[in-house]
């Protein structure tokens, strides 16, 4: 076999066998294939694409490169949910113990801020004392003993998906669904769940803009995992305005607490509790969502989910009752309101230039190596419907320094839209696609 024949052939749009798949990433994490092939390979894939049964193959073989998590000893159901991505998404920390409260396990690996999208680690870190990334040991112990953990990416799982996104990302070939697709599932299955669930944001502030790029990332997640034989759901969700009324790691670990008392903002209940009620139908807990969303309910209400939330900062090192007293208490020195300049409504909100303007106030991260700061961010006081008048506050931000507010005021600004008339409501959930 040789590497210049399959970039011949994907070139000529031909579909890939499973051994020439398998052939082309085992040569690429063993250093016999050069970059320079791959590099040709993925700008093929990128214009030609791929089957879902050539996805499925590729993922099969990414998935083969590394370490694969064996959790079924655990008993299970072990199932995950993975986000594309957007601001103020602080999903994971409020599903992840609602989840285990209902009677599922979830293996929960998480990655950092980096661009606009914030990160669940970060977000963790600041926790006072919590340790976001684990051994394996306490990550099992977490599992069996409170229904889930949350830990960082191995390197050891996975490391053709490592090699061949840096290659992606110097060669322009980012964007290309299949590529995703087998990225994020080989990810997730090879660190042990049995059963996915994927939030795809669609909106100005997610990777796909538009319903039909959502759609089409979804079918092919979905498709791609039929093909695996495995449980899948993609909902499609809004990503025009932040999720929630606050963006920052510390005040969405607060808006999380609030959602764990059943007190959070409607479009970030709305999309948590339907993402983990297909997590609760896909582990075999109960037969349908509807049944599902009543459980979700019944846990939040009965106080579980929080006291599950509470447990993993003790497994992970945290400290509950400096958790707790930090709440709504806990803010930088200096904060700036931003004000209306007239009465109407907020037409809209850019997210992706919110999530930007974070980046130098230290919310998010323009490179991996780059800190961030757990106390800064903004909260919402007005978003999109809400009506306003003159003077009222739209956002407060919160900075380490009076310059910091300063650098991105005008931005802060520029994201809302105002209009006299009452802008339409636009769902959460856009649209689920299942392979159950």
């Amino acid at each position: 076999m040789r590497m210049t024949d399959l970039i011949l052939k994907k070139r000529n749009g031909a579909h890939l066998t499973e051994e020439e798949i398998s052939f082309l990433i085992k040569g690429y994490v063993a250093e016999e294939i050069p970059p320079y092939q791959i590099s040709a390979w993925l700008m093929a894939v990128f214009f030609k694409g791929m089957s879902f049964e050539e996805t499925g193959y590729l993922t099969r073989a990414m998935i083969a490169s590394g370490k694969v998590f064996d959790l079924s000893s655990l008993g299970g159901p072990l199932v995950d949910k993975h986000s594309t991505g957007g601001v103020g998404d602080k999903v994971s920390l409020i599903l992840a113990p609602l989840a285990a409260a209902c009677g599922v396990q979830v293996p929960m690996m998480s990655g950092r801020a980096l661009g606009h999208t914030g990160g669940t680690l970060d977000k963790l870190d600041s926790i006072p004392g919590y340790q976001s990334v684990i051994s394996e040991e306490l990550f099992r112990k977490g599992l069996k003993e409170i229904g889930f953990a949350m830990t960082g990416q191995s390197k050891d799982v996975v490391p053709a998906d490592r090699l061949m996104y840096a290659l992606r990302d110097v060669t322009g070939t980012v964007e290309s669904v299949p590529l995703i697709t087998a990225s994020i599932m080989s990810k997730k299955f090879a660190e042990g769940a049995q059963s996915l669930i994927f939030d795809v944001k669609c909106g100005a502030g997610a990777f796909m803009k538009t319903p039909e790029a959502a759609e089409e990332l979804a079918v092919s997640l979905v498709e791609t995992g039929r093909s695996l034989d495995r449980k899948i759901v993609a909902v499609i969700t809004n990503m025009d305005e932040p999720l929630g009324r606050k963006v920052g790691n510390f005040l969405e670990v607060e808006e999380s607490l609030a959602c764990l008392r059943g007190e959070g903002p409607e479009d970030l209940m709305e999309v948590t509790l339907r993402l983990t009620a297909w997590m609760v139908v896909a582990g075999g807990i109960v037969p349908t969502v509807e049944e599902a969303l009543d459980l979700c309910k019944a846990r939040l209400a009965d106080g579980s989910a929080m006291e599950k939330f509470l447990e993993n900062v003790e497994l992970q090192g945290g400290d509950r009752k400096a958790l707790l007293e930090r709440e709504n208490k806990a803010r930088p020195l200096f904060y700036k309101d931003i004000t209306a300049r007239e009465e109407g409504y907020v037409q809209s909100i850019d997210s992706y230039a919110l999530g930007l303007a974070g980046i130098p106030l230290g919310v998010g991260r323009n490179k991996t190596e780059d800190s961030v700061e757990p106390l800064v961010g903004y909260e919402l006081m007005k978003k999109k419907g809400d009506s306003l008048l003159k003077g009222e506050t739209l956002v407060r931000i919160w900075a380490e320094s009076e310059s910091a507010l300063k650098s991105i005021e005008g931005q802060v600004r520029g994201a809302y839209s105002i209009a006299a008339e009452k802008p339409t409501t636009t769902p959460m959930i856009l649209k689920e696609i299942k392979a159950l």
